[in-house]
């Protein structure tokens, strides 16, 4: 460790100084995409129920996957592209008639986009002991260090959604989807074709960074030892109940004064 470095953490008041393994964002960015009439598509059972429906309304939608694929850009060193894929679970509420209880069915779409970061050089491998490697005798593979790209995303705002004829659209039909957005299930047959197609328009927001792994020194103060001691007492549930405070703001709603102005500009 380079002495300078350790005279500085002492005079700073800090313990020692150390080094780690960790992350660093080289580049990121904030994305605000406005998805529109992305086609929605169905299992044969669930297109059925759509072209018999009176009224179809998207009432949710989720970030069901993501999927990234990292690629170097050519004659620009240090800068990769991501291709980005986000695949979204809708949810529908299907009318038969009017004023009929509605039957919820799911549907499903996708969206990709590419980005450009800096995510900085890199041309060695690494390997990394693990004891199964160890017990089997078998060489570990490397960890080849291209940046990682992270993607960060809370579930899409939907917008707008509308039923039209099939026969008026030429958006397609995604068939195919990863099986990880059907947990514990067979993935459906997707229906290719039907009378009705189904668009829906979602506001998405998104975190994109590029990361890779660097050794970095950082002032240590202490070990994190934790202050708070750990409740173990075998408390009744009425015991517990009594605890909790009682939740004034659901019985009371707040005043207009009190809650925040959706139309205030940004530049206010």
């Amino acid at each position: 460790m380079p002495e300078n470095s350790i005279i500085e953490a002492a005079n700073t008041g800090c313990k020692e100084a150390v080094c780690i393994d960790t992350k660093r964002i080289y580049d990121s960015c904030v994305s605000k995409d406005c998805l529109e009439n992305l086609r929605a598509s169905f299992s044969a059972e669930d297109q059925e129920i759509i072209d018999a429906a009176q009224t179809v309304k998207c009432k949710s939608c989720e970030v069901a996957a993501v999927s990234i694929d990292v690629e170097e850009v050519a004659f620009n060193r240090g800068y990769y592209s991501a291709d980005i894929t986000f695949y979204f679970a809708l949810g529908f509420d299907t009318y038969s008639a009017p004023c009929t209880a509605p039957q919820r069915i799911t549907g499903y779409t996708a969206f990709t986009k590419k980005c450009i970061l800096f995510g900085s050089d890199g041309d060695v491998k690494v390997f990394v002991s693990n004891p199964v490697s160890d017990e089997l005798e078998c060489p570990v593979s490397p960890q080849y260090t291209n940046p990682a790209c992270k993607v960060q995303t809370v579930d899409p705002i939907v917008l707008n959604s509308k039923t039209l004829p099939a026969s008026s659209t030429t958006i397609p039909v995604i068939t195919s989807f990863p099986s990880i957005i059907f947990p514990g299930e067979v993935a459906p047959e997707i229906a290719e074709d039907g009378e009705k197609a189904v668009l829906a328009t979602l506001g998405l927001f998104s975190i994109i960074q590029m990361e890779r792994d660097v050794q970095l020194l950082i002032p240590a103060y202490d070990y994190c030892i934790p202050e708070r001691e750990c409740r173990c007492d075998n408390q009744t549930p009425c015991e517990a109940f009594r605890e909790i405070d009682f939740p004034v703001e659901e019985f009371f709603p707040i005043e207009r004064s009190a809650a925040p102005d959706c139309c205030e500009s940004d530049d206010n």
